[in-house]
């Protein structure tokens, strides 16, 4: 699987960022306020995912906001998605 990762900014200067897959639908959603240097879930959503200019919003978990941005299609760039994690082996009795 593919993944493209998309970012903007909320208006109070936290970093949103969005993990697409290839139909442009958000895997995940996250914002980083580098002033406070914290992380934390932020809800996305994709709108018009089948177009070619499609927008994705968020809901800041830093100031209750929901920001809206457009982007293009053309403009992502896609990766690899990383293996998951190896199961890990139960343990003997």
């Amino acid at each position: 699987m593919k993944y493209a990762q998309i970012q903007s900014s909320c208006e109070c200067q936290a970093k949103l960022f969005a993990d697409l897959d290839e139909t442009r639908c958000v895997l995940r959603g996250w914002a980083k306020d580098m002033r406070r240097k914290q992380e934390s879930t932020a809800p996305a959503h994709a709108i018009h995912a089948d177009q070619e200019k499609f927008q994705v919003g968020w809901l800041c978990p830093f100031c209750n906001r929901n920001t809206l941005r457009a982007f293009d299609a053309s403009g992502l760039s896609w990766r690899a998605a990383p293996d998951p994690a190896p199961e890990p082996a139960s343990a003997a009795d």
